[in-house]
Formats: structure tokens, sequence, C-alpha cells
């Protein structure tokens, strides 16, 4: 029976070696020579060095000099414990009348601009760190006024921030909220 079992033990002890220690380990290796910035966290700092966030992860910006985020319907909002969507269908109610009063709020807040998708629905886990440009655009005479800048200057912090499709084919335009927000107290701090 040890002749039958011996065979076994051995395959067992190998593979948890290889699979549960060896190859973990190389992987983490590598990830962190080659991608470090990804593999723990992709956390954004401060000037000083303070980690503000993850530019993978949407946070809650409220205040008028800031960039704001896409709604999000994690837990109470932008809560990353809670991810995911409302799983409000198309036809409910409450996602209408939520929808038609973030677009209204947005009306007033950016008269004759053309409202984009993305500044009124949310994205699939609630948590989606990026906006589209033209969300940046709708955005950026609140952010200049309350800044006491121009929306020129402003407009150019977001351009630059503007990522374009991944390999030219994958994905939209967009825009970080958090590098972006950033970036903005930067180059024009909120003025009292």
């Amino acid at each position: 029976m040890l002749t039958h079992l011996r065979p076994a033990i051995v395959m067992i002890a190998l593979f948890t070696l290889l699979t549960g220690l060896l190859y973990p380990l190389a992987m983490t290796g590598f990830a962190q020579v080659l991608l470090s910035g990804p593999a723990n966290g992709s956390l954004l700092r401060d000037g000083a060095g303070h980690v503000m966030g993850s530019a993978l992860i949407a946070q809650d910006f409220a205040k008028p000099q800031y960039l704001h985020p896409r709604p999000s319907a994690a837990g109470n909002g932008y809560d990353p414990t809670a991810s995911g969507g409302s799983n409000y269908g198309p036809l409910d109610p409450k996602l209408a009348q939520r929808i038609a009063g973030d677009a209204a709020t947005l009306s007033k807040e950016a008269p004759g601009y053309r409202i984009p998708v993305d500044a009124v629905t949310a994205s699939a886990s609630g948590l989606d760190p990026d906006i589209s440009p033209e969300n940046a655009r709708l955005q950026a005479p609140r952010i200049a006024a309350a800044r006491k800048s121009t929306v020129p200057d402003v407009q150019t912090v977001l351009d630059r921030l503007t990522k374009g499709r991944a390999l030219l084919i994958f994905g939209e335009p967009r825009v970080n909220v958090l590098e972006a927000n950033l970036a903005l107290d930067q180059a024009a701090p909120a003025r009292k």
C-alpha cells in the first residue's frame, strides 16, 4: 500500500511547492520589477508624497473646484467594499428620476453645453475612476470660477491629462478624475 501512496504524497508535496510557493513568488517578483506601479495599487501621491488614492478607484469630489466623477451606486457612493451597480433597468422610474435630476443640475451649472452620457450614468462597478473628455469640458467653467482661474487654463490641464485609446483601438478617450484634481491643485490652487 505504501508503494501506491508514496507517488501521490510526493506529487502533492511537489505541486504544493510549485503552485503554492514558487509560482506566486516568481509572479510577485516579476510584477515588482516590471510593473511596480500597477502591482502596488496604482497609488497617486500629492506633492508632499502623501497617498491621495488609487488611479483605479473613483473617489467622491463634491467641492466646486474639483472635477466630479461619474455618479456611483456603490454603497453610499464610491464605497469600494460595496462595488456594484444599482441594478435599475432602463425603464425603472427611480433610474429615470435620478438621471433627470442630475441632468437638470448640470444644465443649470453649464447652460448651453450638451450633457455627456457618463455625466448622468453610473458605471457597472460604481467606481470608474475616469470620465470622458466631454464630461471634463462640461465641468471646466465651474472649476475655473471656483479657482478664480480661466476656463482655457483649466482646459489646458484637462487636455494634458486626457488619455487616448489603448493601443489606438481599445476603449475610449478618458480623463482620470483623481489625477486631474491633483494636477489642478498644483496648477491653479483654489483661492478664497
